[in-house]
């Protein structure tokens, strides 16, 4: 005889089989896996070119040659252009929307609403293993590179204005690049 326990055990097994499954079945799109790539010889290498329409991230590394990486952007409207420099870079961020975000969602933001919360660095926080922190003359944009907790984000125009990449990608790049790294969003 099954017990209740057994079975209620199981079927909870079994519902969240599927879900793990497809997690773990997910495969970046070739395209979006970082690589090196041709680019005009005249954009200074130690830089970052970003260019939202193709959903690429470029660092030039010597002239001519840059990394390429697959990113996801902001969606129409709430997308960054311009050109910035990374001022602060950090390991497992902390992170809470911006008021604007709470204002335009507030119930996928509700745990934000009427209170100073915010949601401590690790696997669910949404900008995932590493954020790159673009200012403008000293000042903080809010617009971020960093990682996700949607990776069938990147390739997409989805985000509320910062620059998505795979938590392994956005840790590459975090590795690559210093702080006052010059980054231009076309």
């Amino acid at each position: 005889m099954i017990s209740r326990r057994h079975f209620l055990a199981a079927t909870a097994a079994g519902l969240a089989a599927p879900s793990i499954a497809s997690a773990q079945a997910f495969q970046i799109d070739p395209i979006y896996r970082p690589q090196n790539v041709r680019i005009k010889s005249d954009v200074v290498p130690g830089q970052i070119l970003i260019l939202p329409r193709a959903h690429f991230l470029y660092h030039v590394t010597q002239p001519g040659v840059a990394r390429r990486y697959g990113v996801g952007v902001g969606r129409a409207g709430l997308e960054f252009t311009g050109t910035a420099e990374i001022s602060v870079k950090k390991e497992w961020p902390t992170w809470r929307p911006t008021q604007e975000m709470i204002e335009r969602e507030p119930k996928t933001y509700s745990k934000f609403v009427d209170n100073d919360y915010v949601q401590p660095g690790g696997a669910d926080n949404p900008l995932g293993a590493r954020a790159l922190y673009l200012f403008q003359n000293g000042r903080d944009t809010f617009f971020r590179i960093h990682g996700t907790t949607a990776p069938r984000s990147i390739g997409q125009s989805v985000s509320n204005g910062c620059i998505r990449m795979l938590n392994e990608h956005v840790t590459d790049l975090y590795e690559r690049v210093p702080i006052g790294t010059v980054v231009t969003v076309l």
